[in-house]
């Protein structure tokens, strides 16, 4: 059963780095000791969107994630693909079941040639719920070297509902907490202006406020939108707020 401490320690973590790492020691437990997860609120018909603006967490190795992540492999991942199609829990049984009837693309055969090369062969998929068509977020839970399929099943069978509302949880609560990708945090004084802005105010307003200039206010906003990587002003303040990047409290 989920101890109750451990369920206020996810609730209570303030930073996704304290978070991830007791999911990570938690999956762990249950003989899943390598984890990818991923969420993006950019997903159209034909792509997940910009990567940079994906949340990303992973424990495993660089020379699994360099090459699964940074050349993109998961886009032809099968579990990848069957996550994008449902929500809930799936054996990678499913994925064998598809190799065994020839039912892999060459390039999803090539994902998978490569996840064996990593010892990356059994384990569970879990795709969580969204109201948004624009938005999708998944966990993959590597079981560890040398267990089978079966073995896995075998865990899921007896822990399996503990197991997807701890991740449930988790993801929910990766949602709540601020989150950038390297190099495109917002200063302090950046967040301040454009949640100024997100009330309606103007930049004249926001430089009486804090007692600045106009030009400094628009530099701010400058910062901020390059820091963001988008082109106006509005799409800077909704960016942030997917975020979690305004209305923070410093700690």
């Amino acid at each position: 059963m989920i101890e109750t401490d451990h369920l206020k320690k996810l609730l209570n973590a303030q930073e996704i780095e304290t978070l991830w790492d007791m999911h990570t020691r938690q999956m762990a437990e249950y003989g899943f000791d390598r984890l990818i997860y991923g969420y993006t609120r950019y997903r159209t018909a034909t792509s997940l969107g910009d990567p940079d603006d994906f949340v990303m967490l992973s424990n495993h190795a660089s020379d699994y994630t360099d090459v699964f992540i940074g050349d993109g492999l998961y886009h032809h991942a099968p579990m990848v693909r069957w996550a994008l199609e449902h929500d809930g829990a799936c054996s990678w049984r499913v994925m064998h079941d598809m190799i065994q009837s020839g039912a892999l693309s060459d390039q999803e055969a090539k994902v998978v040639a490569f996840n064996r090369s990593q010892d990356v062969t059994a384990g569970y998929s879990i795709s969580f719920k969204s109201l948004s068509p624009r938005s999708k977020g998944a966990i993959a839970l590597t079981a560890r070297k040398g267990m089978e399929q079966s073995d896995v099943d075998a865990i899921w069978a007896e822990h399996g509902d503990d197991i997807t509302v701890l991740n449930n949880i988790t993801h929910l609560r990766i949602l709540s907490l601020p989150y950038a990708t390297p190099g495109r945090s917002l200063t302090k004084r950046q967040r301040e202006v454009l949640a100024w802005v997100g009330d309606g105010k103007t930049v004249q307003d926001i430089a009486m406020l804090l007692e600045l200039t106009p030009a400094t206010i628009e530099k701010h906003l400058r910062l901020a939108r390059e820091a963001l990587s988008v082109e106006t002003t509005a799409q800077a303040v909704l960016k942030a707020a997917f975020q979690n990047q305004m209305f923070v409290m410093d700690t």
